[in-house]
C-alpha cells in the first residue's frame, strides 16, 4: 500500500480519538449541566445502600433507622439574620432549595407558604436554602413577591446542599423539598415544584406519626 493511500487511514483514526474526546466533553458539559440546571423533576438515588423508597408521585421516604442525619445547616439568611436548623431539633423541618431565578420555585412558592402558616403551631418550620442567587437583592425580591415569611439561608454557591450524604435523600435539583423528622434526620425528599395537595402529601405522615 502506497503512502498515499495510506494517509487517509490515519486521519480516521484521528478523526475517530477526537470524536471519542469531543464526546466526552460533551457528556462532561452535560451532565454538570443537570446538576446545576433550575429542574422541575429529578431521579433519586445515589451511590452505595440507599435506604429509601420513592413512589410513583416523586416522594422518596426512608423508614426510622435508616434515616441519615440531616448535616450542620447554618448561616446568614437572605434578609441578614442567621438560621441554624439544628436549633430546630424536636420540631419538623420542611427544607426547601430554591432561586429566584427558576421557574417551577415561582410555581411553588405560594404553596409553600400556605402549607407553612397552616403547619406552623404544630411543630412545624419551614427554611429555605436560596441557592445561585448572585446578590441576595433577587432573593428578597422575590420573597417580597411572593409573600414568603420563613427564612431561607442564603447559600449561592451551593456549599449547603453538598454536605448531606452522597447516597441519601440529598437535594440534587433545584427546586428540592426535604423534611427532616425531630430527631434530625432526613425522611423523605422531594426533586420537584410542589402544588399545595402534594406538599400536604408528603408532610401529613410525620405529623400524624411523630406527635
Amino acid at each position: 500500500m502506497s503512502a498515499a493511500s495510506r494517509a487517509p487511514l490515519r486521519s480516521n483514526r484521528t478523526s475517530v480519538r477526537l470524536s471519542g474526546r469531543a464526546a466526552l466533553a460533551v457528556g462532561t458539559a452535560a451532565a454538570a449541566l443537570l446538576v446545576s440546571a433550575c429542574s422541575s423533576g429529578g431521579t433519586s438515588g445515589g451511590g452505595g445502600q440507599t435506604g429509601f423508597i420513592t413512589g410513583s408521585d416523586g416522594i422518596a421516604t426512608a423508614k426510622q433507622g435508616e434515616r441519615a442525619d440531616a448535616p450542620e445547616l447554618s448561616g446568614k439568611t437572605v434578609d441578614g439574620g442567621q438560621v441554624d436548623v439544628a436549633d430546630f431539633k424536636g420540631k419538623i423541618v420542611v427544607l426547601n432549595v430554591w432561586g429566584s431565578w427558576c421557574g417551577p420555585c415561582r410555581a411553588e412558592a405560594k404553596n409553600l407558604e400556605t402549607v407553612y402558616k397552616d403547619t406552623k403551631d404544630q411543630g412545624v418550620e419551614f427554611v429555605g436554602i436560596n441557592t445561585r442567587d448572585t446578590s441576595t437583592g433577587p432573593a428578597r425580591a422575590f420573597e417580597k413577591d411572593y409573600g414568603i415569611t420563613y427564612p431561607s439561608l442564603y447559600d449561592p454557591t451551593g456549599k449547603l446542599m453538598l454536605r448531606f450524604e452522597k447516597g441519601t435523600l440529598n437535594p440534587q435539583a433545584i427546586p428540592s423539598t426535604l423534611v427532616i423528622d425531630r430527631d434530625g434526620k432526613v425522611a423523605a425528599r422531594t426533586l420537584q415544584a410542589l402544588s399545595e395537595e402534594k406538599l400536604r402529601k408528603m408532610l401529613d405522615p410525620f405529623l400524624q406519626s411523630e406527635k
